[in-house]
């Protein structure tokens, strides 16, 4: 390893140190330092011999803010081969070289060009080199060295915030924490004090202090009150050189509120309030506010007031405004003025959230008392009940008295009442109301079978105010009494085999009845005196309520089994008449017929054959045969009728929907004709002379259902306009009643006196002599072929 002997002569404002290869102080330390030479002899390995440096490096220090007008000077270099004759140049690169720093290069003197900041760059790294001016190779190889900044208080202390914002509880200790301020100097820390902040409070005293060290801000005060004083603001002051004279400083402002702390009661500002309210205030009205004051704010002033004591504890109440944080005094019961007229309560307001460490200052609540004054209302009549129940009997006669409603007026005056029948609730007017006591009667028969329950209402009216009225609801029931007749429950038609044996059971019977006895229904069955002296059949009663049982008569087996081997042709139908009897009083009956069919049976008693007419109607016919009938001839007429109509709708067709028509095309494709250029539509000529119409042409297109005579009308001018003419056609038409509805003149729309555009028919070809090619219709694709086909099939026909 090739080893270089060098000197640095190193010069601080013009004085030359001798700098040994000494290591740097603490202060200096983590700058970049080259390591130093060292050459071992090899002559032998124990002995050390120090070799001679060529070049001498070491630091140089700078002041920053330099404020002189001419360069400052930094230092020299010097290289121990330089001999004074000019031949070494001095070459210098790095941290601003050439710009910040520059070199003599013959001398080798460094100079600093501009005014330098130790917070914008504390430190410079530069290189420097000795070159042989003659030759250009470097003398000495190249050596790195240090421009240090030192540092000089031109840095005040920055406080993070402009504004600092803190809350603090009131009536805190002292001593209590607020806020931590913080400063920061741009100045080196690590040399003097330039950058050592000491605190202090010019604003806020004696409320507040402040660390000199830490910055921390504490209160300084006890008991400071809220309610007293809210906002504080307090100046700190930061100042540099540890506080010294003729350091720099910087101030902020910190506002400082005292939050709120429960530590004031709830106070009523009067001790007794007074309030009114009418008797007919329902429950749950209010009647007057009142309200505590509390000098606490938020949840600290919620108040709660209740009703401790006094004589309307159960009429009244009272509820929180949690918005106003008022007391609302409601009505709980209904008032009574004639019972009591003034009531006293005692209300209580008081916190429910309470600081214990404030309850040495006392009980945080307070009470008032509360006079309620009950006014008189004229009140409605009042009904001795809520509701009546009255019954009555079916049987009552007109203007019989059910019963009485009673009501009064309630108030001390007691005016008196008149009553009447609210006639909403009795349509009919079936009851009435003796104005003056109240008595209930009836003013027309009853039916409990038609109604059982009656709903009317009853209106209590002060004589005095008519406006002061009150309603009750009235039912009367309508008792039962046995005025109806037992009835079959259906009509019986039953039948029986021929050569039946006796006893044997045929039907069995039901009865029905719209009463309703306490006892329940009791019926008794028996066949009619007139039936029951010849009959072959008879009648068993089974003891079960509403039903009974039909069995052939057994007294005389003889005349049975002869009655049972007559002929069914020659008595086919018996009509039984059975009386019908309730067991109420008074007994109610009724006679029914019960049908009974004689019918060829076989062996095991079921029926083949039955004669449908009965003894009384020998020619008649069943209900069914007759509803068969019916229908048929229903049906009949319905297919009679549908077969004219379409008759009738077929001769209103148009004659024009033959294939073989070409106007066929006209009506499928909604064709409105081809305009004044289409001459079979209509001739102009025929309109201007209506001489030349012929009675007997009738229209092509549909067929006329009447023949009416046409109307004469005078001859139109030669010179008439056609629009003139049209319209005027069209007024005689239509007041016309016996012109048809198919007038051509509305098929057609006039254009105009002149047209430029040549026809727009399709049918063109058909009132022209040239013959037109459509064969192109084919390439237009499918939905064309008809077009295609018809018109082709025309040419082809012409070409045949």
């Amino acid at each position: 390893m090739r080893t270089y002997r060098y000197f640095l002569l190193l010069f601080w404002v013009g004085q030359p140190y001798p700098t040994l290869s000494t290591p740097l102080s603490k202060r200096t330390s983590g700058f970049p330092a080259k390591k130093r030479a060292l050459e071992l002899s090899g002559n032998s390995k124990n002995e050390l011999n120090r070799s001679k440096r060529s070049w001498m490096w070491n630091q140089f220090f700078l002041l920053e803010e330099y404020t002189g007008s001419d360069y400052q000077y930094v230092g020299k270099l010097h290289s121990d081969q330089d001999r004074g004759d000019g031949s070494l140049k001095y070459i210098l690169s790095g941290d601003g070289a050439g710009d910040l720093f520059i070199i003599n290069e013959n001398t080798g003197d460094i100079q600093a060009t501009k005014r330098l900041d130790r917070e914008e760059k504390p430190v410079y790294i530069l290189r420097a080199q000795a070159i042989n001016r003659r030759t250009g190779r470097p003398v000495e190889p190249e050596s790195e060295f240090i421009i240090k900044i030192h540092d000089i208080n031109d840095n005040e202390p920055i406080f993070t915030k402009e504004v600092y914002t803190a809350t603090v509880p009131e009536m805190s200790d002292v001593g209590t924490f607020v806020v931590q301020v913080t400063a920061t100097d741009a100045d080196d820390p690590t040399y003097g004090n330039s950058a050592k902040v000491v605190y202090s409070i010019l604003q806020g005293q004696p409320y507040f202090s402040v660390e000199s060290e830490t910055g921390i801000i504490k209160t300084a005060l006890l008991n400071m009150d809220r309610e007293n004083r809210e906002q504080y603001q307090v100046v700190i002051q930061a100042k540099d050189m540890g506080g010294q004279m003729g350091g720099l400083s910087g101030t902020t402002t910190v506002n400082i509120t005292l939050t709120d702390v429960n530590d004031n009661p709830p106070r009523f500002p009067q001790s007794s309030y007074q309030f009114k309210t009418p008797e007919s205030s329902p429950p749950g009205t209010p009647i007057g506010r009142i309200k505590a004051s509390d000098a606490d704010v938020g949840e600290n002033a919620e108040i709660e007031y209740s009703i401790t004591d006094g004589e309307g504890l159960d009429m009244f109440d009272v509820i929180t405004d949690q918005e106003t944080q008022e007391g609302i005094i409601t009505v709980k019961k209904l008032l009574d003025f004639e019972k009591k007229k003034v009531y006293t309560l005692k209300v209580e307001a008081s916190n429910p959230h309470v600081e214990p460490r404030f309850l040495y200052l006392g009980p945080f609540k307070d009470s008032a008392t509360v006079r309620i004054v009950v006014e008189d209302v004229d009140e409605p009549p009042v009904f001795s009940k809520l509701a009546y129940i009255l019954q009555i009997r079916e049987d009552a006669q007109i203007n019989t008295t059910i019963g009485s409603v009673t009501a009064q007026d309630p108030d001390a005056a007691r005016n008196p009442v008149k009553y009447s029948v609210d006639r909403h609730t009795d349509m009919d007017r079936i009851f009435n109301i003796d104005s003056g006591n109240g008595s209930i009667f009836t003013s027309k028969l009853l039916d409990r079978e038609t109604l059982l329950w009656h709903n009317i209402t009853v209106i209590a009216t002060e004589i005095n105010n008519p406006k002061q009225s009150s309603r009750v609801p009235l039912y009367i029931k309508v008792l039962d009494v046995n005025d109806n007749a037992p009835e079959f429950a259906e009509f019986y038609e039953t039948f029986v085999c021929e050569k039946a044996k006796a006893d044997q059971l045929i039907q069995t019977l039901r009865a029905v009845d719209k009463d309703d006895p306490y006892s329940g229904h009791q019926f008794s069955f028996s066949l009619a005196p007139e039936a029951a002296s010849g009959s072959n059949f008879t009648i068993q009663d089974n003891k079960v309520t509403f039903s009974t049982s039909i069995y052939i008569h057994t007294c005389i087996c003889m005349y049975m089994y002869v009655y049972v081997s007559v002929s069914i042709h020659e008595m086919s139908t018996y009509l039984l008449p059975v009386v019908i009897s309730d067991n109420d009083y008074p007994v109610q009956s009724s006679t029914g017929t019960v049908t009974v069919r004689v019918c060829a049976c076989d062996h095991h008693g079921n029926m083949q054959s039955c004669h449908a007419e009965a003894l009384i109607h020998p020619t008649g016919l069943s209900t069914g045969a007759l509803v068969a009938i019916l229908l048929c001839i229903v049906i009949l007429l319905v297919t009679v009728v549908l077969f004219a109509a379409l008759r009738r709708q077929r001769k209103k067709e148009p004659l024009i929907i033959s294939k073989e028509d070409i106007r066929d095309n006209i009506v499928s494709y909604n064709d409105e004709g081809g305009g004044e250029e289409d001459t079979q539509a209509f001739d102009i000529g025929t309109l201007r002379n209506p001489e030349a119409i012929e009675d007997s042409k009738l229209r092509r297109d549909i067929v006329p259902e009447a023949l009416f005579l046409p109307r004469r009308t005078p001859t139109a001018r030669d010179n008439t306009d056609v629009r003139d003419f049209i319209n005027q056609r069209l007024k005689e038409n239509d007041t016309d009643p016996t012109a048809p509805p198919y007038d051509s003149l509305a098929t057609y729309a006039y254009e105009g006196t002149g047209s430029v555009a040549d026809s727009l028919s399709s049918l063109e070809s058909v009132t022209t002599d040239g013959d037109q090619d459509y064969d192109y219709l084919s390439d237009w694709g499918p939905r064309f072929k008809k077009l295609a086909d018809m018109y082709g099939g025309v040419d082809s026909d012409k070409d045949s």
